[in-house]
């Protein structure tokens, strides 16, 4: 390790909180960072989900600037390990290095969490192609391992035209009919100031409570506990140009609402809500709701769309490229066990969902009609 370059391990709060600053200029110079890394994201979930005593916050300084962090969790169960911030509701999750010296950075943390792996597993998932974490796994001296994690589908970050320039050229007339209606229907969008965000958020999650009515909206997305991160963080986030929150009206009511989240590498639309009634009018949300990103990154300079985690039908229209998330194992010898049976638990949950699939496959295969023959009889 260089002079002048100073490692911490942050446990405490109030501590942490105090990063800020130094955080934001970080998450600023690196390429790879998304905005779940983002300090007013990782904070504020920190206090709805995390847990007293837990907080595992690798941090490292030279010559008093922040150009490396690691922002971790001790977690017991299933295994003792070291895993990141942000939980289920994070679609991303990965490390921050100072892309001026990404390399001295990556090595002064692999340094920390060789000392953290005494006692843990250091289980890094959800991390996207090209992620500071790739850094951590190629230094590392002990037992590693990388696997697969989810999927993620993304867009080039351009224009409409662009986009509907991917598409056979029937379902780019289809899709052009459907925002010329919109337009006719004349829904206005604005976005929201960051002093009206909790209320925007609220309507949000109203809203997206009334689509999935009845249909199996995700349980933690009506929770007070989700509500009150996504205020604290949003609101903090649009005042930092790292989030966007867009409200979609016709005759002056919101029917629709939108999260978008922003970093340097790339623009993810994160959670919508549209009022029921709007299927009626034969609008095509998903298609406003690109559009608005579309418009909003064209020229930006950041690489990708994303549609984040998940494989919904409305998103394969589109035509987009997969992204498959990587998983880091990385363990000293007398942890190498846990590293095991975690890649273990991890081959047998792909098995078991590839079954349940092949099963479901099968079942809708035998409850569909037989086809109609083709030609004479």
């Amino acid at each position: 390790m260089k002079t002048g370059v100073i490692v911490e391990v942050c446990t405490d709060e109030a501590r942490f909180a105090e990063l800020a600053p130094d955080w934001r200029r970080l998450h600023g110079r690196c390429r790879t960072a998304t905005p779940f890394q983002s300090h007013a994201w990782l904070h504020s979930w920190w206090l709805s989900y995390g847990m007293p005593g837990r907080l595992r916050v690798h941090v490292v300084y030279r010559d008093g600037e922040l150009i490396g962090a690691a922002p971790l969790m001790r977690v017991l169960r299933p295994l003792p390990a070291l895993v990141p911030l942000g939980g289920t509701i994070s679609d991303f999750a990965d490390v921050l290095l100072d892309d001026s010296c990404a390399q001295e950075a990556a090595d002064a943390l692999t340094g920390a969490l060789m000392s953290s792996a005494r006692g843990a597993l250091i289980d890094l998932g959800e991390v996207r192609p090209g992620g500071g974490a790739e850094r951590l796994h190629a230094n590392w001296p002990g037992q590693r391992r990388r696997l697969t994690d989810s999927r993620c589908l993304e867009l080039p970050a351009e224009g409409m035209d662009v986009l509907l320039g991917r598409l056979p050229s029937n379902r780019a007339q289809r899709a052009r009919a459907k925002l010329r209606k919109i337009d006719a229907l004349g829904i206005e969008q604005r976005d929201v100031p960051p002093e009206e965000v909790p209320g925007a958020l609220r309507t949000l999650l109203d809203l997206h409570g009334l689509q999935w009515q009845g249909r199996g909206v995700t349980r933690e997305h009506l929770r007070s506990r989700f509500e009150e991160h996504l205020a604290r963080a949003v609101g903090e986030m649009t005042r930092q140009g790292e989030a966007v929150v867009t409200e979609f009206r016709l005759d002056g009511e919101v029917v629709a609402a939108d999260l978008t989240l922003l970093s340097p590498a790339l623009a993810g639309g994160y959670l919508y809500g549209a009022h029921p009634g709007l299927r009626g009018r034969k609008v095509d949300v998903a298609t406003m709701l690109l559009r608005s990103c579309a418009q909003r990154i064209d020229g930006s300079g950041r690489a990708a769309l994303s549609m984040l985690r998940g494989n919904e039908p409305y998103k394969q229209h589109w035509r987009p490229e997969v992204r498959v998330n990587q998983r880091f194992l990385l363990a000293r010898r007398r942890t190498a066990p846990l590293l095991w049976a975690s890649a273990l638990h991890a081959r047998l949950r792909r098995r078991a969902g590839a079954a349940l699939r092949s099963l479901r496959q099968w079942r809708d295969g035998r409850s569909r009609p037989a086809p109609e023959p083709s030609g004479p009889a």
